[in-house]
């Protein structure tokens, strides 16, 4: 069992106020969703070695809502993830996103991303966030407001490889929809397997969503991916939208692309609703 040593407990217990030092400055086209008619902010997870923070959102109204995990990028759970949160509590679901860094680090408060790689990106093992995933479900089932029988999974870029291995990993999860989400990579003691590696396993359908211009996931490994899934004749699939870069639904970032990331987000509720998660 993990033990915090008082600092580490100071960086785990709180989210991001705000967007990252590293994406700053904000672009002018950023979303802002706002909370009228929701229930949002921080709550607690408790997991095998103390609690993580979350950032959850969901109808301030109703309950029994279709639940759905949101992944952060390796910027944390800042204020992009949280808004994405609001927006789907805005479509009726409970959305929860973990901060799966807690343990490693707070990479809130770092301006250089190779920083945020090194120091703490690199060294959040798989099998923690499996656990910590499964963790944030089993609040999520306990909360009395939240239906984890219509269960989804939705990532971006760190995040994005996060959904295949969790359609791997959890035979109760309904759909996942992986954005940009590195598929081929080598393997090593704490992420000893990638997406390609676990398409057999593939226990729920997965929509993934890439851009053809993405500097750091070649097309010929999106390629690859799209052979293995037909080969193992899994409803995986994937979209490659051309001429489009990495993050393009990072509406803060300047890879935004409006016009694919609102097609993604219907591809997502369609995809969702296709597969039981509404």
């Amino acid at each position: 069992m993990m033990k915090f040593t008082r600092r580490e407990f100071i960086m785990a217990s709180t989210l991001a106020a705000g967007f990252a030092l590293a994406v700053r400055p904000i672009s002018a086209q950023v979303i802002t969703t706002d909370k009228k008619g929701l229930v949002a902010g921080e709550v607690k997870i408790p997991v095998e070695d103390g609690a993580i923070p979350a950032y959850r959102a969901m109808p301030a109204r109703g309950k029994n809502f279709p639940v759905v995990l949101v992944v952060q990028e390796i910027f944390g759970v800042h204020e992009h993830l949280q808004d994405i949160c609001r927006r789907f509590a805005k479509l009726g679901y409970l959305a929860i996103a973990p901060e799966l860094y807690a343990r490693q680090g707070d990479v809130s408060q770092m301006s250089d991303v190779q920083e945020i790689i090194t120091k703490v990106v690199s060294k959040v093992p798989d099998a923690q966030v499996m656990s910590d995933l499964d963790a944030t479900v089993a609040w999520a089932a306990k909360s009395s407001r939240g239906n984890t029988d219509k269960l989804g999974i939705t990532g971006f870029c760190w995040g994005g490889r996060i959904v295949w291995l969790y359609a791997a990993h959890n035979p109760t999860l309904n759909a996942g929809v992986a954005w940009y989400g590195r598929l081929v990579s080598e393997s090593s003691p704490l992420t000893p397997k990638h997406p390609i590696d676990l398409v057999d396993q593939l226990k729920a359908p997965v929509l993934g969503l890439y851009g053809g211009n993405d500097t750091g996931i070649p097309n010929e490994t999106v390629e690859k991916m799209q052979e293995a899934l037909k080969a193992a004749d899994k409803p995986s699939e994937i979209i490659l939208y051309p001429d489009t870069p990495h993050g393009f639904f990072a509406d803060y970032r300047p890879s935004y692309r409006e016009e694919e990331a609102e097609d993604g987000w219907k591809r997502l509720q369609a995809w969702f609703k296709k597969y039981g998660v509404a």
